[in-house]
């Protein structure tokens, strides 16, 4: 993979967010503060210069595009927070993606989903953390199954675009009618949902051929992890990555996002880690190339 990992995130193509043009290869920070979305956070916080110094090699490595929240924290650190020391440092263009619709109280715990007319103060938030006079791209993250309608907070947050705040939106954990009804209130540039080689959801319901057909972005999070959610990583079980990892000198996790990758040009990646190595295992994926057998052996879903 030495070939792959020199060519760095351009060599997975770029697709648009708008007019916001991004290598399909970008980086999720969920786990930048020690913690996953589920709060917990048992070891000790990354040190923040360490984490710069990971989110510029990212960046020096074709990254230009990071997904954020404010609800990403830990007890000493928040992932906005980082991001923002970090691109204090950086000269290039990066975007930012951030989410609202969730959120969790100064000590951690989780809040009921923000009210419409609450998302202005958590976009607020974001710009503050993160040190911004307007936010590239905000996604309104859908909780829980038994949200019937998004209409009432897209419209929110459409209301916030027009004032300048918000550049783009997006959508989070949603299925295809949710796609519809915020179309019909303003652009949708990109679409968040739990998608991979063991969780293809997004497959059953169409979501990632309407977004294809839409021109819209759509962007797996737990790609690699898969039903493991944030659990830690554990040994590869499925023998059919490993046969396809072998034929490529390449990692399990690498032949995953490939996977991920393959599945259309709209398709983007947003993997997370704080280990130098297995970043730069994850950029290198973007280049690597599943030949038809292998998208079969795998399972590919046409």
């Amino acid at each position: 993979m030495s070939t792959a990992a020199a060519a760095g995130a351009p060599a997975a193509g770029t697709w648009k967010l708008g007019d916001l043009e991004v290598n399909r290869i970008g980086y999720g920070a969920m786990r930048l503060t020690g913690n996953g979305m589920m709060g917990n956070s048992d070891g000790a916080p990354i040190d923040r210069d360490a984490a710069v110094r990971l989110l510029h090699s990212a960046f020096e490595q074709g990254v230009d595009h990071v997904d954020t929240a404010s609800f990403y924290f830990s007890p000493m650190r928040s992932a906005n927070e980082l991001i923002n020391r970090a691109l204090a440092s950086w000269s290039g263009d990066v975007v930012v993606v951030t989410k609202v619709g969730p959120g969790r109280d100064p000590s951690g715990e989780w809040l009921t989903t923000a009210r419409p007319d609450q998302l202005r103060g958590q976009v607020e938030e974001n710009l503050r953390q993160l040190g911004r006079d307007h936010l590239d791209v905000v996604n309104l993250r859908r909780n829980g199954p038994g949200t019937a309608s998004i209409a009432e907070h897209f419209g929110a947050l459409a209301e916030l675009r027009e004032a300048g705040l918000i550049r783009h939106l997006g959508l989070s954990n949603v299925r295809p009618e949710h796609v519809a009804q915020a179309q019909a209130i303003a652009p949708v540039v990109c679409v968040q949902n739990s998608y991979g080689l063991d969780w293809r959801r997004a497959d059953e319901t169409g979501l990632v051929d309407l977004c294809r057909e839409q021109g819209i972005a759509f962007v797996p999070y737990f790609a690699i992890a898969g039903l493991r959610r944030e659990a830690a990583s554990v040994r590869e079980r499925d023998a059919r990555v490993h046969t396809v990892a072998r034929a490529h000198g390449a990692t399990p996790a690498q032949v995953r996002l490939a996977w991920t990758l393959h599945r259309g040009p709209h398709v983007l990646a947003i993997p997370g880690t704080t280990d130098p190595g297995h970043l730069a295992e994850n950029i290198a994926a973007g280049a690597l190339r599943l030949t038809e057998e292998e998208l079969a052996l795998l399972g590919e879903q046409a």
